[in-house]
């Protein structure tokens, strides 16, 4: 048997991959992350399938009902939110499933930054203003953070800022990006994304904090913040079209590039 971690994406049933859901549809047994995964995707498992939300499950619970199911021979599809490979907490599932021989696959899913960039209509690298991404989080009562990887160094790199597992703490996002962004530094607040009542809330660093705590939004939310986000800004087209920078399948008009075989 194999144990699936499927990412179910951000919470659109619409948005799991075609792979993703085909194994749902065959696989016996389902677990899923009953907090953030919707119902609406396990809906696809097949009827005499074993459905069992893993919110109110211990590691040592799951890991019992994948054993289970290998004793039986029965597929598992382990199914979690966006793309199981960020802040998943597949990494402990898999050392307990190599310590105990059991085969395993990952199937991507639709992660909730590049859900949220789509919802508001937002490319999140524009040439010469942002090239680079930054997904991180901060610490509250979950695991503490490495040395080194705070939102202070992160900031002064001037890269888009994807900060999950961090809306209670808008107070120091707001201390320690200002002075590397500016208190004008837009910021978009997407509050389950993909999800019926999904809410998008846009705002600066000097006024976002006001603005979700007046929505009174606590948890379940994703904070991109950034130049590139600026509703306008002015940046060079990207040279991937540009005439003048010719490449293999494009090459410059009346200019012949020819391949070096000597090389």
């Amino acid at each position: 048997m194999t144990v699936y971690f499927i990412g179910a994406g951000p919470g659109d049933p619409d948005l799991i991959t075609v792979k993703g859901k085909a194994l749902i549809e065959r696989c016996p047994v389902c677990l899923y992350a009953g907090s953030l995964v919707p119902e609406a995707v396990v809906a696809f498992a097949p009827k005499a399938a074993i459905v069992k939300d893993t919110a109110v499950m211990t590691l040592d619970d799951t890991h019992a009902e994948i054993l289970a199911a290998h004793e039986r021979g029965e597929d598992v599809a382990r199914v979690h939110s966006g793309d199981p490979s960020l802040y998943g907490a597949i990494a402990e599932q898999i050392r307990r499933l190599n310590a105990a021989g059991v085969d395993y696959q990952i199937i991507p899913g639709v992660s909730a930054y590049a859900a949220m960039a789509a919802t508001i209509g937002q490319e999140l690298t524009i040439p010469e203003v942002a090239q680079s991404i930054v997904l991180t989080r901060m610490s509250m009562q979950s695991t503490s953070m490495p040395a080194g990887e705070t939102l202070e160094n992160f900031g002064r790199t001037g890269a888009t800022l994807a900060i999950h597992l961090a809306i209670r703490n808008m107070r120091e996002i707001e201390r320690q990006l200002i002075p590397h962004y500016g208190a004008d530094c837009p910021v978009v607040v997407g509050y389950r994304v993909g999800w019926p009542d999904q809410q998008i809330i846009r705002g600066t660093l000097s006024d976002i904090r006001k603005k979700v705590r007046k929505e009174k939004i606590t948890r379940t939310a994703l904070i991109l913040l950034g130049p590139a986000l600026a509703s306008s800004i002015s940046f060079k087209d990207s040279a991937l079209y540009d005439p003048q920078k010719p490449h293999v399948l494009r090459p410059v008009l009346g200019v012949d590039l020819v391949e070096d075989h000597n090389t």
